[in-house]
């Protein structure tokens, strides 16, 4: 084939030019549309997937045929062609032809099959090449008759300078140049910014396409890529971020050419949207002059096109190898160096047992026909030239096919979707290599079937890959979180009977009462979305519900033991201080509006003072007869010390006011329900349960510490816990324990009805079992309540106790040098004895 257009009827010829982002590849579907048969060449199979799926929605799966290395959907007769540009069938007419990406004909690996599409590949009306600005020069010489359409980006694109990947913007891509280094950021960014999604060439269309769903669902906000997304895949994207500038290119690694990242920052905005670019992580800023060709899109212009010579000299094998090494007769063009399939056939040729069967003609088409075959796997030089070897001994043997075992133990080997992130790509490289054997027409027995068959594995193997990167890259509920919030009027939360809250289907903590307990994040990131989400969505209902609890009537609450009040169930509050009767509440939670939390805050405090009222009731009387004077003299001083005491008052410690007591005041207290017991002065009424259950919740407040060791006796520990504190629970203090007020008056009644012995009250083993003391333990309650023994009982005998006396308390001396010490010596000082009068007997 000569390198210049051929054909018999003339048909329009035009380059479309310009930068990225100017509409070309949609204005060539869209014209290839309006043909009755099309054809157009793309540069990725990942491109070629797209297009052809947009034009099945347009036209039908029947109108439409696919074909790529790996891939064929052809139907019976159909009118449009999407391939990749290796794989054009151009031996096929069509009214309309487009070759996409024409730049990279100066590709120094595909770039001669480009060249050889831009002179050679035409439709029979139109034939339409697209590519950037860069090819007017070159596209003027080597094709004077075309015309050239310029189309200008439809929207701006700056440069945004450094940036760290922690500050990027949503909506970001950031191009890296290794499998490595893509899954370093995507892990970081996962940490700090939810998730990313990963598009790499090496992906499958399927796996591709689920990231790029994941990316433009705004799922994730981020896209961490390879230069595959500079070939005109389509995604909205806002600003690029070069996280290096330097490539291996299969040779060398280099510094990026302008154009590449002209192509590359091109992604970012779409249509009528501006986009920015700039560079990230540890790559250096970029060069003002560089920054200013991008944003003005002005390259080089391409110099020449890679050519390899297509009309190939099949005589012989050395004349095949001269043939493909022959140079350009024309200017524009210059000789492509040796491709991988070149470098194939030289090895190959190389083997005498090859180059004695390459004299049959058929033989040697066969042999530059399995030369051809990508290398998927990206493995040595030496495994793929061994893979290319096996199939032409397989090809040239008596049956002419590929054994139906080898592709059945290599898919055998391969069906199986274990192994972590790298496993599954290296296996689905290797799926491809099969799938590139099942789609050439004449190397297997049953094509058809393992077509099938590897199209499957793929979809399998995709899917899985596409479930790892998910799982390793996105942390789909904090993304869920962060996406939720960002559209906040459709903010998809609910609250369950049971509290339980989830936001956009993600449970983030539970609700119960007017407090929400946030489930914990695994990352700070995830803390601070699960606390932005939990504000967003149970808020609302918080405030809802802190308007109704303040509205309740008292029924709706309760008191628990532990202090902890509960509304309709829920615990909403905590005892926190205070007295009694003016208790303070700890309202629950944090979230709701400050006013709305401190009514519901102070109607928890009037239900806790209005259930003091009611269970306190005798207490509550006797403070408001101290307050109002209607107790008077001693009464009232005993009385407020009863008060002051919670209800229970050591009677030793008021003896000579309780003795001074007149019958008037004792029928006071009585009416008021004091009882003046023979140890203690106590409300009974107050050693009910209900009036109980109240006192002991605000002491577990006040001493949180102690609590009574069961119903006899307990140690005070230290420090010991406030008489307040001990009479909540029926207690007060003797000695170093506290003993059940009731219990003592018992054991008053005890040593009345006890018989006498030696001047004493005898407690029997029957008494002490009663009270539930041990011998030890009533020993030392009866020394501390005042009582001795009458003597040292001999084994077996019982045991008899007296009250000791009680001396008067002598009043203090005044100071020597006051005037009352003189007064206070002679009212002290003992009077003068009379002398006794002898009788008169005595006297006689």
């Amino acid at each position: 084939m000569s390198d210049r257009p051929t054909g018999a009827a003339p048909s329009r010829l035009v380059a479309v030019l310009g930068p990225t982002n100017t509409g070309k590849t949609h204005l060539a579907v869209e014209r290839m549309l309006g043909h009755a048969s099309g054809m157009i060449g793309l540069p990725l199979r990942l491109l070629a997937r797209e297009v052809y799926d947009r034009i099945v929605k347009a036209r039908g799966p029947r109108a439409v045929a696919l074909i790529t290395g790996e891939e064929k959907i052809i139907p019976p007769r159909p009118q449009y062609f999407v391939c990749t540009v290796e794989a054009m069938p151009l031996s096929r007419e069509v009214e309309f032809l487009a070759v996409d990406e024409i730049q990279l004909c100066a590709d120094p690996e595909r770039g001669h099959v480009f060249t050889h599409r831009l002179l050679h590949a035409r439709g029979k009306s139109e034939t339409m090449l697209l590519g950037a600005s860069t090819m007017a020069p070159l596209v003027r010489r080597l094709l004077p008759h075309a015309e050239i359409v310029s189309r200008e980006r439809f929207s701006e694109l700056t440069y945004s300078g450094p940036k760290k990947l922690t500050r990027l913007p949503r909506r970001s891509a950031v191009v890296a140049f290794s499998a490595d280094q893509v899954y370093a950021i995507a892990e970081l960014i996962r940490r700090q910014r939810g998730g990313a999604a990963v598009v790499m060439g090496s992906l499958s269309p399927r796996t591709r396409n689920a990231q790029v769903a994941l990316y433009q669902s705004g799922e994730v906000d981020f896209l961490v890529a390879t230069d595959a997304i500079g070939m005109g895949l389509n995604m909205d994207v806002d600003h690029v971020a070069f996280a290096g500038l330097r490539k291996f290119d299969g040779r060398r690694t280099r510094w990026l050419y302008p154009q590449e990242i002209g192509q590359i920052a091109g992604r970012a905005g779409r249509y009528r949207k501006d986009g920015t670019f700039g560079v990230t992580g540890e790559c250096e800023d970029m060069d003002p002059d560089l920054v200013e060709a991008v944003q003005q899109h002005h390259f080089e212009p391409v110099a020449a096109a890679e050519w390899r010579n297509a009309a190939l000299d099949f005589a012989s094998l050395p004349a095949l190898m001269r043939s493909l090494a022959a140079p350009p007769q024309r200017e524009g063009l210059k000789l492509a160096a040796e491709s991988l399939d070149e470098m194939t056939l030289r090895q190959l040729a190389a083997d005498p047992e090859i180059a004695a069967r390459c004299r049959d003609r058929s033989a040697l088409f066969r042999l530059w026909d399995v030369c051809q075959t990508p290398d998927f796997r990206k493995t040595a030089t030496e495994d793929h030239v061994r893979l290319v070897r096996d199939f032409f001994g397989h090809l040239t043997s008596r049956t002419h096919r590929i054994p139906e075992d080898w592709i059945a133990r290599q898919y055998e080997w391969l069906d199986r979707t274990d192994g972590e992130i790298d496993a599954l790509a290296g296996r689905l490289a290797s799926v491809r290599t099969l799938a590139y054997v099942a789609n050439r027409p004449d190397w297997l027995a049953d094509p058809a079937n393992w077509q099938g068959k590897t199209r499957a594995l793929e979809d399998r193997l995709s899917d899985t890959l596409h479930e790892k990167l998910m799982a390793r890259f996105v942390d789909r509920r904090t993304s869920a979180l962060m996406r939720g919030l960002r559209v906040r009027e459709d903010l998809l939360a609910g609250v369950a009977a049971d509290g339980v809250v989830t936001v956009e289907g993600q449970y983030v903590g539970k609700l119960s009462g007017v407090s929400f307990e946030a489930a914990q994040g695994a990352s700070l990131l995830e803390e601070k979305a699960l606390r932005a989400a939990a504000t967003a969505a149970v808020g609302p209902e918080i405030a809802r519900r802190l308007g109704r609890l303040a509205a309740e009537p008292d029924e709706a609450f309760a008191l628990a033991p532990d202090g902890t009040v509960l509304w309709r169930g829920d615990a909403v509050g905590v005892l926190s201080g205070g007295t009694l009767f003016a208790p303070r509440v700890r309202l629950f939670g944090e979230l709701g509006a400050g006013p709305a939390r401190e009514r519901a805050q102070r109607r928890l405090e009037a239900f806790a003072a209005a259930e003091a009222d009611r269970r306190l009731k005798p207490l509550r009387r006797l403070e408001s007869a101290v307050s109002e004077g209607r107790i008077k003299g001693l009464a009232r001083g005993l009385a407020y010390r009863l008060i002051e005491q919670g209800g229970v008052l050591d009677r030793s410690a008021v003896r000579a006011e309780a003795k001074a007591l007149s019958q008037v005041e004792r029928r006071t207290l009585k009416s008021l329900g004091v009882k003046l017991g023979a140890f203690s002065l106590y409300l009974p009424a107050l050693l009910k349960p209900p009036a109980q259950a109240y006192a002991q919740a605000f002491a577990a407040q006040a001493s949180p510490q102690w609590r009574p060791a069961g119903a006899g006796l307990s140690s005070l520990g230290d420090p010991a816990p406030s008489a307040q504190t001990l009479a909540a629970y029926g207690l007060r203090a003797v000695g170093p324990v506290a003993a059940p007020v009731e219990g003592l008056e018992r054991l008053d009644a005890l040593l009345r009805a006890a018989p006498k012995l030696a001047g004493g009250q005898v407690l029997s083993d029957q008494a002490r079992e009663e009270l539930g003391w041990s011998e030890a333990e009533a020993g030392a309650v009866m020394r501390n309540l005042g009582f001795a023994r009458t003597g040292r009982p001999k084994a077996g005998e019982p045991v008899a106790w007296r009250r000791r006396g009680i001396a008067e308390p002598r009043p203090a001396k005044p100071p020597t040098h006051s005037p009352f010490a003189a007064l206070a010596a002679l009212k002290t000082a003992p009077p003068r004895r009379r002398p006794r009068r002898k009788p008169k007997a005595a006297r006689a």
